[in-house]
């Protein structure tokens, strides 16, 4: 996929339809209402009646109606498309995966580039994204004067060209708009093929990718001119692997099936419209609420005159009015108008709006608080959240691999760019739990396993500590033996022999002599 020639249509015509309906995923994503009014606007008429149709004489739908012009735009927009992205990247990465290679050395520095890049924000920033778009890409590069070792970046899926062979990704083309003055707009192309980097500056229209241009005419990609090797627009990356993956959201795609595209948590028109109802259910809500303010009916009389063409004014501070001739029980005079809110019916449409748009994502929705709110525990948690967790281990099986992938390369470049020595590995990659335990339970597990003298100090410890290394396992163990009386003495350290392990008690309750 070598860089694109001049004056060709930009974003390519087979990509365009996607990213036209990536544009409607990302507006419900975004909660720009500009947006939202953008994807949906249509063409339509008044048929005379002040009811728009649309050309096909169908009424509005709620986000396709124009702005009013002259007033406010009172439409509200529920921002749960976002609330659905966030919460499957905490599924997925609110606690950090752990990886894991075989050399101590190379397990070192992984470590210390996964915690300096601060990768495990980059995957929940990636992974929220992707929720909203059907997938993201990682990319791996690097900056010299930034860091001493490599870089992994996210990368949205609208502003990528990817090529695919058998269903595994060859090439992608990433790009960015560095300047837009008036018709013209200037954009960064950055390709990524095996073994090199391809990096181009196009000066062109909204639709029309232009012509090449020195990379130095942009101080966006000034610095990248320096780099470049003898063929003038590309960087060579040392390695034979590709320096960037992409990682559906889900599959299949249901609207372009057979492509390697995801597809996004809220693809299907029908979710859409359940976002749509959601926002008009609260605008009448809230409508309601505007309305039922208060309002004084009153005759004319009531009214003080501000002179000519100027208005009238009521004081509704004043206590003596000019008498009239009725009875008190008439209801002649001031008229108090305020019209009920419908709190119950309003309430009820949009817990049932936003429970089948979730659902419909494939989350629980306990996960949103639409379900019991009562107390529960972890185990209760997971049983109650059953529809969530499927998801998100259907959506790791397709980050392990694409993730093991990009982090292999991230080690190849750090050790082909100088930064470090230590041999690469691909590692094994364990996600961590969506549910955390709840510490009361976990303590009252423990103490009805103790009390049966079913558990061991040790085990105890690694219970309340799963995530401790055997080193601070064994020295908490040793401080809460000492402080019960119960810590035996170091054979190695006092001479004798026997079957009891260091600073524990033997199996026979010996200490430290030979066993029985």
């Amino acid at each position: 996929m070598p860089l694109p020639e001049n004056n060709v249509p930009w974003p390519p015509r087979e990509v365009a339809p996607h990213l036209r309906d990536l544009a409607i995923d990302d507006a419900w994503y975004s909660g720009d209402k500009t947006k939202l009014r953008q994807v949906y606007a249509l063409q339509g008429y008044d048929n005379g009646t002040g009811d728009l149709r649309d050309e096909q004489g169908r009424g509005w739908r709620f986000w396709e109606r124009p702005r009013p012009i002259g007033r406010r735009d009172n439409r509200l927009h529920v921002p749960l498309a976002a609330d659905i992205a966030s919460t499957s990247a905490d599924l997925l990465f609110s606690e950090p995966p752990t990886f894991t290679v075989d050399t101590p050395a190379t397990q070192d520095r992984l470590d210390e580039i996964l915690e300096e890049g601060g990768v495990a924000n980059t995957l929940l920033e990636a992974a929220e994204v992707g929720a909203a778009l059907g997938g993201v890409y990682l990319r791996a590069t690097w900056n010299k004067d930034l860091a001493k070792r490599p870089l992994l970046t996210a990368v949205h899926a609208d502003c990528a060209v990817p090529e695919w062979r058998f269903g595994i990704l060859t090439a992608v083309t990433f790009w960015r708009e560095v300047k837009r003055e008036g018709n013209t707009v200037w954009r960064h192309l950055e390709c990524h093929e095996p073994g090199k980097v391809l990096h181009g500056l196009y000066q062109g229209t909204g639709e029309n990718l232009g012509t090449v241009a020195p990379l130095t005419e942009s101080q966006a990609t000034t610095d990248l001119a320096d780099s470049l090797g003898p063929e003038g627009d590309e960087i060579s990356t040392g390695i034979t692997q590709l320096t960037a993956v992409y990682i559906p959201n889900i599959r299949p795609n249901r609207k372009y099936r057979g492509s390697m595209w995801g597809r996004s948590d809220w693809q299907d028109d029908g979710i859409r419209d359940l976002f749509m109802s959601l926002d008009e259910t609260y605008t009448s809500w809230m409508r309601d609420i505007r309305l039922a303010k208060a309002r004084l009916v009153v005759p004319s009389g009531y009214l003080q005159s501000a002179g000519p063409g100027k208005g009238t004014t009521f004081d509704d501070d004043k206590e003596l009015w000019t008498e009239i001739n009725a009875a008190p029980t008439t209801g002649e005079g001031l008229t108090l108008v305020q019209f009920a809110i419908r709190v119950a019916e309003h309430e009820q449409s949009w817990k049932a709006f936003s429970r089948k748009a979730v659902e419909s994502a494939g989350y629980a929705a306990q996960t949103f608080g639409l379900g019991d709110t009562t107390a529960i525990t972890a185990t209760e948690v997971v049983s109650q959240e059953r529809g969530s967790m499927i998801t998100r281990d259907r959506k790791a099986r397709y980050w392990a691999p694409e993730l093991a992938q990009i982090v292999e390369v991230l080690l190849l470049l750090d050790q082909q760019l100088g930064f470090s020595s230590v041999a690469p590995e691909r590692p094994t990659i364990e996600f961590g739990d969506s549910v955390s335990e709840d510490p009361k339970t976990t303590a009252e597990t423990i103490e009805l396993l103790a009390r049966a003298q079913a558990l061991s100090a040790e085990a105890k410890v690694r219970m309340l500590h799963p995530e401790w290394e055997d080193t601070e396992v064994k020295e908490e163990t040793d401080r809460i033996l000492k402080e019960t009386g119960a810590l035996v003495a170091d054979p190695a350290m006092t001479g004798a022999e026997g079957g009891g392990h260091a600073g524990f008690p033997s199996a026979g309750g010996g200490s430290g002599s030979e066993g029985s």
